[in-house]
């Protein structure tokens, strides 16, 4: 199984939380790999040689170093495995940044990445900016083939592309995580997950110019608690179908998160022409300050600029709970269902709702299309859903 771990994404991952002794040789200090930190020369080098002896070292956990007080100017770079030891890890105590766009050479598909290398660790108190405001649009970075990996005390700022991506991978863990780029910032997703298993978000912090968390097809067991999003699009589900792809998402929990001056919500989006289904799927404790679209389902999505007419299939959206919301919103349509004629949505279960328009002098309303289900205590009142 091969890892390929961005440490442009992650930042701090949950290892053992060691004392460093500097003459202790399971530790590697990339300062003694001629590191210079200064931010302005090339440290490239010294980290992948740093590098080379702590994935050798047979050690129960050898630890690679980023000093703090140190600023680290890094240019594409892999860290290879498979290591000797079961347990690498990387202390980030100083702060990493991305060349610019201009001074780049070579591919774009990625900055950093650790690859086969099982069992690694990395924490710290430092802080990687990917210099996004001059990359974006330009690369993704990826944590891929993963399995048992802990993500915690991340604080990552302007992601080139998705700031943590999740691709094939199972029982991953993220929490204390702080994600900030820009509200206009294009396509820089707080977490993008794909095809993965037993995914727990919890205790974090997410702002930036897409989805907060997007889940995407290939998805089961995923549980998002305890986070802050905005600004942002929301927690999306999707967009599941494009292209006439066969996708399904199941088993997918969002409790106790707070969403403020996001354009969404709690969402779930497909095309049309596309087929599989979204099922088993709760959004519960959602707080919402001038959330603009706080509930949608949206067999429509068109992403802006496609013809996106009716089709005969669409990925069935079935056994989904929002529970639990209020807040504020300032549109006056507060709840969209806008399901498929040929494939519509069913039992879609709403409880518990209280939603308020500020900014009009419209009452909050709700608009539902081909939806079957139940609501109670609701408001607004949902039609298409009362018995």
């Amino acid at each position: 199984m091969i890892c390929l771990l961005s440490i442009v994404q992650v930042g701090g991952i949950l290892g053992s939380r060691k004392l460093l002794d500097d003459d202790d040789d399971s530790v590697f200090d990339v300062m003694d790999f001629g590191a210079v930190g200064d931010g302005e020369t090339d440290d490239t080098k010294a980290f992948l040689d740093a590098w080379e002896k702590t994935c050798e070292a047979t050690a129960d956990s050898p630890t690679m170093v980023i000093p703090e007080g140190k600023t680290f100017l890094l240019y594409r770079l892999s860290f290879d495995g498979p290591c000797k030891s079961g347990n690498p890890s990387v202390q980030v105590s100083g702060d990493i940044i991305a060349p610019t766009k201009s001074s780049w050479d070579g591919d774009k598909d990625y900055w950093i990445q650790f690859s086969d290398v099982n069992g690694l660790s990395i924490d710290g108190s430092g802080s990687i900016d990917g210099q996004g405001s001059d990359w974006w649009d330009e690369k993704a970075l990826r944590l891929s083939q993963c399995d048992g990996v802990n993500i915690r005390g991340l604080k990552h700022v302007n992601s080139q592309r998705n700031h943590i991506s999740i691709t094939g991978c199972g029982n991953v863990n993220i929490s204390s995580i702080t994600i900030d780029a820009p509200m206009d910032s294009p396509n820089t997703d707080g977490i993008d997950i794909s095809h993965s298993t037993n995914v727990l978000i919890e205790d974090s912090t997410i702002g930036t110019g897409d989805d907060c968390v997007a889940i995407n097809g290939g998805c089961f067991d995923i549980n998002i608690n305890n986070v802050a999003c905005g600004p942002g699009h929301g927690i999306s589900i999707g967009s599941l179908g494009a292209d006439g792809e066969t996708e399904e998402v199941e088993r997918v929990h969002v409790r106790n998160c707070n969403f403020t001056d996001t354009s969404n919500g709690a969402r779930i989006k497909t095309w049309q022409g596309g087929s599989g289904h979204a099922k088993n799927i709760s959004f519960e404790q959602i707080n919402l300050i001038r959330v603009r679209n706080p509930i949608v389902i949206d067999q429509y999505y068109c992403n802006g600029d496609h013809d996106c007419g009716e089709h005969k299939s669409a990925v069935k959206v079935s056994d989904v709970v929002f529970s639990g919301f209020q807040g504020t919103s300032p549109d006056a349509v507060v709840i969209s269902l806008n399901c498929s004629k040929t494939v519509p949505c069913t039992n879609i279960v709403m409880n518990q709702i209280d939603i308020e328009t500020i900014e009009t002098e419209d009452e909050a309303s709700s608009y539902c299309l081909n939806a079957l289900g139940e609501e109670s205590d609701t408001s607004p009142k949902v039609p298409c859903l009362q018995q």
